[in-house]
């Protein structure tokens, strides 16, 4: 396990936007509560809570993979329409305790579903 530091930066804020996420044109998750992730210079990530997801929508995989400042992740593929789409969310289900904040919350691929941040109601 790495803590993240001066070398490789990680903060996890609220998002101050909405954040709908939708693939093959089916609303996914919709959300007012995500974290911005921003990790050293990756670009920044939005973790929705599981909560604000189409729970139904989503097939756990077997894939997993391993950070060494988050932990191991876990993912999913979306039912969407009469396709899947494979391995297109990860998720920290346990996480490092540096990064405890992500659990419960799910990260999509951009290259694989549309994310639209929108404007507070």
């Amino acid at each position: 396990m790495k803590i993240p530091g001066p070398d490789h930066p990680i903060t996890i804020t609220p998002t101050r936007k909405r954040i709908r996420i939708s693939a093959g044109g089916i609303v996914v998750a919709d959300t007012t509560r995500a974290l911005t992730l921003k990790e050293a210079a990756y670009p920044a990530v939005q973790y929705i809570p599981r909560d604000d997801a189409e729970i139904g929508k989503l097939v756990r995989t077997d894939r997993v993979t391993h950070c060494p400042y988050k932990g191991d992740a876990s993912y999913f593929s979306i039912q969407a329409g009469p396709g899947l789409i494979d391995n297109a969310i990860w998720t920290y289900e346990q996480p490092y305790p540096a990064m405890a904040e992500i659990a419960g919350h799910l990260a999509f691929y951009p290259d694989k579903v549309t994310i639209e941040e929108l404007p507070l109601p």
